[in-house]
């Protein structure tokens, strides 16, 4: 019997950061239907995922897609489909950033902008997984990944970044969140408690069941 072989480090991380991709806009999109959800923790939500998904999109194609289509050009189609659907997710994104959320507010605008930024992102991780976990697995080796890993990291927002641990924690296994936390700086690893605490609260006001 033949046993596959295990998954590279590039797949495997970048399978759980579509999962709490996944995760975190249906949440969104689910929770701002229920009124009984804090205006403040819709909002913390939509940052952080506007702030994320912008800026891993920006970081895919100007250090990731470079080193594919260098090690292969043919692959460039592809990654041409791939951030055009970038520019349609970026501009439901832009949406979503705009809508108002001061509390008591009628929330159809935010339930519509929600609606469309989970369905888009989860098509487009649909084709990415199809176009680029194969390059990944062919060009990508842990090294490279770990370097880009880092460098993600290193330039990512502050906004939400407690939302981000939280999501990792549910979304992962402990062995996958201790890979994604080895490439935090000693300052932040410090700060995960704190972190952890405050994803809690929010994420329990967010996943909640409502009760009327």
């Amino acid at each position: 019997m033949s046993i596959d072989p295990p998954e590279s480090l590039a797949i495997s991380e970048a399978r759980l950061l579509h999962r709490v991709h996944r995760v975190a806009t249906s949440l969104l999109a689910d929770a701002a239907q229920r009124d009984t959800v804090p205006s403040a923790a819709l909002a913390e939500l939509r940052d952080f995922l506007v702030a994320g998904l912008l800026h891993y999109h920006e970081s895919e194609e100007n250090m990731l897609w470079p080193q594919l289509i260098t090690a292969a050009p043919a692959g460039g189609t592809g990654l041409i489909e791939l951030s055009a659907e970038h520019d349609d997710l970026e501009a439901a994104l832009d949406t979503l950033d705009a809508v108002a959320l001061r509390g008591g507010e009628d929330r159809t605008e935010l339930v519509m902008a929600a609606t469309v930024v989970r369905d888009l992102v989860d098509t487009h991780l649909e084709h990415g997984e199809t176009l680029l976990f194969p390059a990944l697995a062919a060009h990508v080796s842990d090294a490279a990944w770990t370097e880009f890993s880092r460098s993600v990291i290193a330039s990512a927002p502050s906004v939400g970044a407690h939302l981000g641990l939280g999501f990792f924690e549910q979304a992962g296994t402990p062995a996958e969140l201790a890979v994604i936390t080895a490439n935090l700086p000693q300052s932040a690893l410090q700060l995960i408690p704190a972190m952890r605490e405050r994803a809690r609260a929010t994420l329990n006001s967010l996943q909640a069941n409502d009760q009327r």
